[in-house]
């Protein structure tokens, strides 16, 4: 599977562009499209939106394969897309280690879907944006689901 255009637009839109470094929620020095910057990475002049895409290019690779190696059921590609989204705001390590992944792996899909709305804090602060991206991830998650028993 890979990230459709709708998980895209998703990951996009939550991660929002910015051409100079800032610091994101966790302090971590960041760039583009949500793009943590590692050392020795440096982009002293910025980047512009076309290097911004091929570097989410490449970021959005790694979660797909995160999401890849991790998961061991089938899944629909809302839920696909919502997981990749999700993998990409916190890694692979938060993924890997979530109460969601064991969910989702045991085949409760349900009980899965519910554990992305948990993830919506900084240490034991709620952050409205993280509130707002886990939302769309759980529409997202839902949204095959609800046209399968609207065909039904």
């Amino acid at each position: 599977m890979q990230l459709s255009a709708a998980g895209m637009e998703l990951l996009k839109r939550s991660e929002g562009f910015r051409s100079h470094t800032y610091l994101d929620a966790a302090g971590y020095p960041t760039i583009g499209y949500g793009h943590r910057l590692l050392h020795p990475e440096s982009f002293p002049n910025g980047v512009d939106e076309k290097q911004a895409g091929e570097i989410l290019a490449s970021d959005v690779r790694d979660a797909e394969e995160a999401v890849a190696r991790l998961v061991k059921v089938q899944m629909t590609q809302g839920q696909y897309d919502a997981l990749v989204d999700f993998c990409f705001n916190l890694g692979e390590g938060k993924l890997s280690a979530s109460t969601l992944l064991k969910e989702l792996n045991d085949g409760r899909y349900d009980s899965a879907a519910e554990q992305l709305l948990r993830w919506d804090h900084t240490g034991t602060k709620e952050i409205a944006y993280l509130k707002t991206r886990r939302e769309a991830e759980f529409a997202l998650w839902q949204e095959a689901g609800l046209r399968q028993e609207a065909a039904a």
